[in-house]
């Protein structure tokens, strides 16, 4: 990078750290430092729910991913509009009106102790784990850019999210989460306007769009029903709809979001603003990625995006062949769009698909760095390589920014958890507030420093955007079963809703281990598993007061 580029990306981390701090200032109190008083407007709730989403996974991860599958990722949002709608309906109200800190302190005033412990654990394995995903993205961001090493990138980065969040609590984290939002925004205008600017002369829009359909790229709807498929329109409007169900209404790092408003108004402004606009932004963010594919039709991409892993597998003897195959293809690709002879460029894009996945194979079987996927390195070797200067600070400060918002949100909602639902309920009840509030600052910096330990094990895990959805898919349905029956289900009791989140828990990884199944049905199967279990064990069981 540049000095102008160094200076827009430090600006922008400082900037960032210190209206964190800022903002946060004051928390003196447990309530003010989980929930921020209950002050919060809803266009603050609103950005820092999306900025949670949008990590840094969603910029490196989903272009590239954009790039090599098409814009078909975005299915997986098909069905957010509607949890949206649903969740601010039946969930908000009951969260703000219970006078809970975490929701699954709500499942003990439903069920019982035993339950809220069972879900308020499977909440900290699994966002346990996927901390340490979103952490890695942006070491995996300078490693690229300036070869540093990938553990000294998460360590900075952990410290620096450490700083404000252990001091301010939520309001710092939810503040901080409005402007890296904006900045994320801006990032995002500016790589979509920069990668079309870059077209050669003479391409125009609509011929980019006409390569781009031709090569496969714009495919946002996918009508074959298969369950094994990722990305159709069934999985996502269907599997989709329940995974957003889960993460919105059941896990505590979007929950806590709403439960700082100000009131039930609010907090479902917040969320329908959500509704509105994440769809529109997903296909923003994967429409980016068509357009750089767009841009190594003329301009000759490498083999392997991984600087270092094309480096290793060019001393590999089978490579000669299959770089002689990729150029060949390559310009017969660009001879086809040049002349807009469509069919002889779909048959070349497939022989340019066909090398890099012979060379990935070769890469995969390297060692010392060698990789058998490179989506995360595509849309990070398009900006660092041809963007102007102060663009590609602009995009650098929008990933950091991205993955600040993330696991700031994540290691605040993990330790809020830890407080809430088991130290202060098990470990150490009857406490004071400034007792709980210095729990809640030491176990946020414990979380985090774990999601910088265990970032350092997720560096190689395929598409991080997957990666980390399919992990959620393992544990969100069975939470969302549970809280399925206590909003809806009054019958169910707590021992029929403990038995049902175990019974959810064991199909679903029972399917993951034995099939092929896409994972957004993971949510669909561990949803209707426990609700089916919950009633069938209180249909033949006498509740209590008949059985007194």
């Amino acid at each position: 990078m540049r000095p102008l580029d160094w200076l827009v990306l430090i600006g922008s981390l400082v900037g960032v750290v210190l209206y964190g701090l800022w903002r946060g200032y004051g928390s003196k109190t447990t309530q003010q430092y989980l929930l921020a008083g209950k002050t919060m407007p809803w266009y603050a709730m609103a950005l820092s729910i999306m900025a949670t989403q949008a990590s840094a996974i969603t910029f490196i991860s989903t272009t590239g991913q954009s790039y090599v599958d098409g814009m078909r990722f975005v299915q997986m949002y098909f069905g957010l509009p509607l949890a949206m709608i649903v969740i601010a309906a039946f969930a908000v109200p009951r969260f703000h009106t219970s006078g809970v800190y975490t929701a699954y302190e709500y499942l003990e005033k439903r069920f019982d102790a035993r339950t809220r412990a069972l879900v308020a654990v499977i909440f900290l394995l699994s966002r346990g784990l996927a901390v340490g995903v979103a952490l890695s993205a942006p070491a995996v961001v300078l490693t690229v850019i300036i070869g540093l090493p990938a553990h000294f990138t998460t360590a900075i980065m952990g410290v620096l999210v450490i700083a404000y969040t252990v001091t301010g609590g939520i309001a710092a984290v939810t503040w901080s989460d409005f402007v890296q939002m904006l900045i994320m925004t801006v990032g995002l205008f500016a790589a979509l306007f920069t990668a079309l600017w870059m077209l050669p002369a003479g391409v125009t829009f609509s011929d980019a769009l006409s390569l781009a359909g031709a090569a496969g790229k714009l495919n946002p709807a996918v009508w074959s029903f298969n369950f094994n498929d990722q990305y159709n329109v069934w999985s996502g409007v269907i599997g989709g709809m329940f995974l957003s169900l889960a993460y919105f209404g059941c896990d505590q790092s979007q929950v806590q979001r709403y439960l700082t408003g100000r009131d039930v108004t609010q907090s479902r402004l917040s969320l329908l603003f959500n509704a509105i606009a994440k769809i529109p932004m997903q296909f923003f963010i994967l429409f980016i990625g068509t357009m750089v594919f767009v841009f190594y039709v003329y301009v000759k991409p490498p083999v392997i995006f991984h600087a270092q892993a094309q480096q290793r597998i060019e001393r590999e003897a089978d490579y000669p062949p299959i770089k002689a195959k990729f150029d060949q293809a390559f310009d017969t690709r660009l001879a086809a769009a040049k002349a807009h002879d469509l069919p002889a460029f779909q048959a070349a894009q497939r022989d340019v698909d066909s090398a890099r996945k012979d060379a990935l194979r070769i890469s995969g079987r390297t060692t010392g760095g060698g990789v058998s996927v490179d989506t995360n390195y595509i849309f990070l070797s398009f900006v660092t390589n041809y963007m102007p200067a102060g663009i590609v600070g602009l995009i650098m400060a929008a990933i950091f920014a991205a993955a600040m918002s993330t696991i700031s949100g994540e290691v605040n909602s993990l330790a809020t958890v830890s407080v809430i639902d088991v130290y202060r309920r098990f470990v150490r009840p009857d406490q004071t507030d400034t007792h709980y509030l210095s729990a809640s600052k030491w176990l946020t910096g414990f979380w985090g420093l774990y999601a910088i330990v265990t970032a350092f094990y997720a560096q190689n895990l395929g598409s991080l955007v997957e990666a980390v959805n399919k992990l959620g898919s393992l544990f969100y349905g069975s939470m969302l079963g549970v809280f399925t029956l206590a909003f809806f289900f009054p019958r169910v009791r707590g021992a029929a809703a403990f038995i049902a989140v175990l019974a959810g828990e064991a199909v679903v990884f029972t399917t993951w281990s034995l099939t092929d199944m896409a994972f957004l049905w993971y949510n669909v199967i561990g949803c209707l598993v426990v609700i089916a279990t919950g009633l069938l064990i209180s249909a033949v069981t006498p509740s209590p007061k008949l059985a007194e």
